[in-house]
């Protein structure tokens, strides 16, 4: 079986290339290495990649002409590529070309692989909105525009599966972290602070804000889980993240546990359409793909911090 992974070179990506090359599949990885963030980082996750003999083109999915580098010969494709996140720094044209424009394109690709058994795409918590606690069938109400077009982009993979032009299905992810973490993100900025003796900026009321982190090992099982069951998903929309909830201050005080180490917040403004609540309702997960996370929030913290050691000090 061949897949292609777009987004390969980043955080979720990375690790999901990987474990579907552990499990005997024939990966190829898709990345624009864009530069929302510093572009070393991502060549690095590349690198342990192409070490394992998985190779990762450097493609712009919002380019046709680009998609020439790749053989439609594949029977799965898994769609991580975005731009992601809600930050000042992004336009409304960046999340839209990103998001939409991109994976309207791929889709056109998709139709091209004769022998493509499954579209997964994988979208986002932040398709529900401001409160991300629900079941996958009550009406999303994204608060950010990177909820809106990751919202329209998942519409317009399952309108693929409606018309029945290809077969697919959206898995939305809850509050990832782990090892690859992005550096912009909650905790790979912590425990960059702490260790640089830097102020970590914290968005005020934050700290209050109640998160199902979910380690990553956890979702890329889920996600192989969903390539095994493929049969079993077309037109599906399923939710992968942990039952446990916490607060963001919580995830504060046991980084500073685990590093023995206070670290300084400095507090900022509030940012839109930020969440103030998710918690993964995976009933429908574990029905259909037997999914069920394993990592405990300390253990997962713990690896994250034993990377950054290993990769940055």
């Amino acid at each position: 079986m061949k897949i292609l992974v777009t987004g390969a070179a980043g955080f979720i990506g990375s690790h999901a290339a990987e474990k579907l090359h552990q499990e005997g599949l024939e990966v190829i990885g898709a990345d624009n290495f864009s530069g929302y963030y510093d572009v070393a980082l991502k060549e690095r996750n590349a690198e342990v990649l192409r070490d394992k003999g998985i190779p990762v083109h450097k493609i712009d999915l919002r380019e046709v002409q680009e998609y020439e580098a790749l053989e439609p010969d594949f029977d799965f494709i898994i769609h991580f590529a975005a731009q992601p996140g809600i930050s000042a720094s992004s336009s409304f044209q960046d999340y839209f070309s990103n998001n939409v424009l991109a994976t309207q394109n791929l889709l056109e690709f998709a139709r091209k692989n004769k022998n493509l058994k499954h579209f997964f795409n994988i979208a986002t918590s932040s398709i529900y909105g401001l409160e991300a606690t629900f079941p996958e069938t009550i009406a999303p109400k994204p608060a950010s525009w990177y909820g809106v077009t990751k919202l329209t982009g998942e519409q317009l993979v399952l309108a693929e599966s409606r018309s029945g032009k290809l077969k697919a299905s959206s898995l939305r992810l809850f509050s990832v972290y782990g090892p690859r973490e992005r550096p912009e993100k909650l905790y790979t900025k912590l425990i960059a602070c702490a260790f640089k003796d830097e102020k970590f900026p914290i968005f005020k009321g934050s700290e209050k804000h109640l998160r199902s982190f979910t380690y990553v090992g956890d979702i890329v099982d889920g996600i192989y889980k969903a390539v095994e069951k493929y049969q079993d998903l077309d037109g599906e929309i399923i939710n992968l993240g942990a039952e446990e909830e916490h607060k963001t201050g919580e995830g504060i005080a046991l980084v500073e546990e685990l590093l023995g180490k206070k670290i300084q917040l400095e507090v900022v403004p509030r940012r839109a359409g930020d969440q103030y609540r998710t918690l993964a309702n995976i009933q429908k997960a574990k029905k259909i793909l037997g999914y069920e996370p394993k990592t405990s929030f300390r253990e997962g913290l713990q690896k994250q911090i034993t990377w950054y050691m290993e990769n940055f000090l």
